[in-house]
């Protein structure tokens, strides 16, 4: 997953164990992740950071990007599943901004769109959520691929037009897929500039339009000038698949006095 790394300002040539190093040096702990092993955080920009996780008797060094999303997407739960190897992430798909209790909405559908992410704050979660289940969430996406950046009535699929506000946001859903992402396309509201503290190199924050509210997207600058892309500009579409990561905000279902009782 290293390439995800180019979203948040480190280049392709990026030397990785300088950089374990580094992280290992000035990084912070990150909170709800295990008491064992390397799970480490770095400031780069602000809101902007890389996590490195290494599970205690485990050679592997994950390094990803993360950014502090301030805003909640509520999102009802279809499911939430820890993944053997990550421990402390949960893998999360649901449909965002269902329809509210005091709603009527019969035969309608349950959210505006279906969505996977990843959970950083896994150990917050009950064993089990209902389906169904109501919880507010904040996630950005960090690009896989891009396919296209253009004009925002340019080449728009047919089955994209159709959709609320013009986006089109589906998990991907072979078995082969990487969990956590979906491909997007979107209009692009606004781009900020931004600079990576530790390389110097530029990040671009991309606001895309969304039902519920807007998204965070992050892409890599070497990808799209390999592919001959356009860098992204308000007033554009842009069309790829992303990664999505984040954290719980709220919704927790409140423990039962068992529960309470049994885990503190």
């Amino acid at each position: 997953m290293e390439f995800l790394l180019e979203c948040i300002g480190f280049g392709p040539d990026v030397d990785l164990k300088a950089l374990h190093a580094h992280v290992r040096a000035v990084g912070e702990s990150v909170a709800w992740r295990g008491p064992d092993g390397e799970h480490l955080k770095l400031p780069l920009a602000p809101d902007i950071e890389l996590r490195m996780d290494r599970e205690e008797g485990d050679s592997v060094i994950t390094l990803l990007p993360y950014y502090a999303e301030r805003r909640r997407l509520r999102i009802a739960v279809l499911g939430a599943r820890i993944v053997e190897d990550s421990p402390f992430d949960a893998l999360l798909t649901g449909w965002v901004a269902p329809p509210r209790p005091d709603m009527q909405n019969p035969g309608g559908s349950p959210g505006a769109y279906s969505l996977a992410t990843w959970l950083t704050d896994a150990r917050r979660l009950p064993r089990h959520l209902p389906t169904g289940h109501v919880l507010a969430i904040s996630v950005a996406g960090f690009a896989l691929h891009v396919r296209s950046v253009e004009k925002a009535n340019a080449n728009l699929r047919p089955e994209h037009q159709e959709l609320r506000r013009g986006a089109f946001i589906q998990p991907l859903g072979g078995t082969d897929d990487p969990g956590g992402c979906s491909d997007i396309s979107a209009r692009i509201l606004e781009v900020r500039h931004t600079t990576n503290q530790l390389t110097g190199l530029p990040i671009d924050i991309l606001t895309v339009d969304a039902p519920e509210r807007p998204l965070h997207l992050f892409v890599s600058p070497w990808q799209l000038a390999q592919d001959g892309l356009p860098a992204p500009r308000p007033g554009y579409r842009i069309d790829g698949t992303f990664m999505f990561i984040g954290r719980v905000a709220g919704g927790l279902p409140k423990p039962s006095k068992l529960a309470r009782r049994n885990f503190g």
